[in-house]
């Protein structure tokens, strides 16, 4: 029965969504359910005042999206908080940088992205839309 109770507890505070707690690293294949949602494919970047093109990503594993600025480099990353619709992560990907990223999803085909951080010793702060564009090319 207490079981049960903290189960509870957990879903009223949105934490039973995380696969691992804070602090913890989250599986490789970013198997956090909010990134389940999300579709294969190209997806295309666009951020600003304009609302510029940043760039594109051939998305397979959509754990990518939460380090924008270092999308090839391998990171390892903390999942510090999660709901069913957001997720905030901090990575670090040795010899490039680092950085903390909030990923909103609004639909399978489009998340919001708020991301900050060094790279390359060099201070970047990111804010994009991420869409899903079509297959990849």
């Amino acid at each position: 029965m207490r079981n049960l109770f903290v189960w509870r507890l957990l879903a009223a505070s949105g934490l039973s969504m995380l696969l691992a707690g804070p602090g913890q690293t989250q599986p490789e294949n970013g198997a956090h359910p909010m990134l389940t949602r999300l579709e294969a494919g190209q997806w295309e970047l666009r951020g600003g005042s304009g609302n510029a093109r940043i760039g594109a990503i051939c998305l397979g594993n959509p754990i990518l999206l939460t380090q924008p600025r270092h999308r090839a480099a391998a990171c390892t990353r903390d999942v510090v908080a999660a709901d069913a619709d957001s997720m905030t992560v901090n990575y670090s990907c040795p010899g490039q940088g680092r950085g903390r990223t909030t990923l909103r999803f609004e639909t399978p085909r489009l998340v919001q992205i708020d991301s900050q951080g060094l790279d390359r010793g060099m201070p970047f702060a990111l804010r994009a839309e991420a869409r899903r564009v079509g297959p990849c090319a």
